[in-house]
């Protein structure tokens, strides 16, 4: 089974839509994790992000994914890790989910399906990961609002094209964008794609452009600082 190797744990990505890449490593280790949090992913695909935000401290993560190849998956990675008793993978699609959920939770992350009025390939479980046509933007805006606690955060990646739609949805119930970080491969790249965190609380704005690499193959030293904790490139020998 193809694998990725973490320092702390491994994720199988055989039957994922959407393989472990380094926007979505990235966005996880800056996920605005608090200690004892209990979180909420959707659409977990491998598990990744679930797995991400217990090692920085989350108490506890439902992982909600709507294919049941992926299901299976994740629900591998969090047996196979060191937090599988804090970790519950939930094969049900996020609207039925939200209509029975009986709490609200102080982390909600997703990288969702972004593509709108895209052609599409083949590959059924890569269009349901990439596309919205299973969670258009407005009903994750409304799931995100009704699940999310007094004050707790959303927090999600989304390509740049798509912040101020998606922005603008958000404000429309309450969420308020807090912060903005654009990240780009290179120096001379534009962003492609951005982390949004938002609250029910206005707070002031912040924003901030992250650049990946320096050249090819090495971390910028803004992007290593988030990923020296996860990636095995970064992890330190033991004497």
């Amino acid at each position: 089974m193809s694998a990725f190797h973490f320092q702390q744990f491994s994720v199988l990505q055989k039957n994922s839509g959407m393989k472990i890449c380094t926007d979505a490593v990235l966005f996880g280790a800056m996920a605005p994790v608090n200690q004892g949090d209990r979180v909420l992913d959707i659409g977990t695909g491998t598990g990744v992000l679930a797995l991400m935000t217990v090692q920085l401290g989350a108490a506890t993560v439902t992982a909600v994914e709507l294919t049941q190849e992926a299901f299976k998956e994740a629900d591998i990675n969090f047996n196979n890790s060191p937090w599988g008793e804090y970790l519950e993978a939930v094969h049900q699609d996020i609207h039925s989910f939200a209509l029975t959920a009986d709490r609200q939770y102080d982390l909600i992350i997703s990288n969702p399906p972004f593509f709108e009025n895209h052609s599409k390939t083949a590959d059924s479980l890569r269009n349901t990961a990439r596309h919205t046509d299973q969670l258009p933007f407005a009903d994750l805006v409304s799931i995100a609002e009704q699940l999310l606690s007094p004050q707790g955060l959303f927090y999600l990646l989304l390509p740049a094209h798509a912040v101020a739609k998606f922005s603008a949805q958000a404000l429309a119930v309450g969420l308020y964008l807090i912060n903005q970080t654009d990240f780009r491969g290179y120096a001379h790249n534009e962003a492609k794609v951005s982390a949004l965190t938002f609250s029910r609380t206005a707070e002031v704005f912040t924003a901030r452009l992250l650049t990946i690499y320096e050249i090819h193959n090495v971390y910028s030293r803004d992007s290593e600082a988030y990923l020296t904790d996860f990636l095995l490139r970064f992890k330190k020998q033991s004497n």
